[in-house]
């Protein structure tokens, strides 16, 4: 066993970077529901980006949910309800980490010498393939399918040659690290009850009911499908065309409401359909911080008009340094949780 070890590393959910990635806030998230909110026993994350605030509720029933397939296929790696083999992710990863002969294929034909090496797009291209294959075969379940292709996405992420999005990458920039996939160290035994939602949030809340709903929308006019289209492409494996300079595909149906002018619209839709005693929203105070795709849709203002409708409200706040895709100077960077207590719940 110790010599198997050798063999491949492990990642945990927070080895990814990712804007808005809440991860470094966890203890205060946390400590707000466990001071003020009773009897918690089911969490419904329906922004889930990454996952991380579902992270911190393991013990919990957790409903995941993002309007990206990218994440999703992450949330169903690490909370899907269903068991997986270990030692089947472990001999998959060491087999494709063990790669050496390149073909031409989806990858290298579309980004080969761009984001990545051609040999990085040949593995990437021939791996993603190899694991929809042997999913049809049945050789692995949708969990162990999920695990896979988030190692794939992880490794991707980590050698990139972006700025931590794929809006644009680094040209003459060294390809000097190569693709390595690692084991997630996801856990085998999720609570049963745990759901996994790939989904429009504001038509997923008229489905669910949690005893805590958080929420955690896209702040401002960055959508996050042009950000990370490259690995909502790989992760849905459509092969399709793709254009210009960043080699994006057609992102039509993946754009969030939250990031438009009807964000303060969808919000309040959103907030009057919530079938949950605790509604936790989490919204930074970048109002008017920024240049005018930063600042935030949703005001002060209709945030608290919009959710006093809903039940009695207190705010938290928390100041932190955010992960941003650009070198944000911004001061006074401050994260703001808004704990409304529905109507009937007091």
């Amino acid at each position: 066993m110790a010599t198997e070890k050798k063999l491949y590393k492990t990642s945990l959910i927070n080895n990814r970077r990712y804007l808005g990635n809440k991860y470094k806030l966890l203890p205060f998230i946390t400590k707000v529901v466990n001071e003020e909110c009773v009897d918690i026993q089911s969490v419904a994350d329906i922004f889930a980006g990454t996952g991380a605030v579902s992270s911190a509720f393991l013990d919990k029933v957790i409903i995941t949910n993002d309007l990206m397939y990218s994440n999703y296929i992450c949330n169903l790696a690490w909370f899907s309800p269903q068991e997986y083999n270990p030692q089947t992710i472990i001999d998959y990863i060491i087999r494709y980490n063990s790669i050496s002969k390149y073909k031409d294929n989806y990858m290298t034909e579309n980004f080969a010498n761009t984001y990545f090496s051609y040999n990085d797009c040949s593995k990437i291209g021939y791996i993603r393939e190899d694991i929809e294959q042997n999913y049809h075969s049945g050789n692995i379940n949708d969990r162990e399918r999920a695990i896979l292709i988030t190692s794939l996405l992880y490794a991707m992420d980590k050698i990139a040659k972006t700025c931590g999005h794929y809006d644009a990458y680094r040209k003459g920039a060294e390809y000097n690290a190569s693709l390595e996939l690692l084991v997630p160290l996801a856990e085998v035994h999720n609570n049963p009850e745990n759901q996994c939602h790939n989904k429009d949030a504001n038509d997923l809340v008229n489905e669910i009911y949690a005893d805590l709903v958080y929420i955690d929308p896209p702040y401002n006019s960055r959508q996050y499908c042009d950000a990370y289209h490259l690995l909502e492409n790989v992760a849905r494996w459509e092969k399709p065309a793709v254009f210009g300079v960043a080699r994006k595909m057609n992102r039509d149906t993946m754009k969030s409401r939250y990031c438009t002018r009807s964000a303060t619209e969808a919000f309040e839709d959103l907030i009057q359909n919530i079938n949950a005693r605790y509604i936790l929203f989490s919204y930074n105070n970048m109002a008017t911080k920024g240049n005018d795709r930063s600042n935030a849709k949703i005001s002060d203002e209709d945030i608290m008009r919009i959710l006093e409708n809903k039940g009695t409200v207190k705010v938290f706040s928390e100041s932190y340094k955010a992960f941003s895709a650009g070198r944000s100077k911004i001061s006074n960077n401050a994260e703001r949780l808004f704990l409304c207590t529905c109507f009937g719940e007091e």
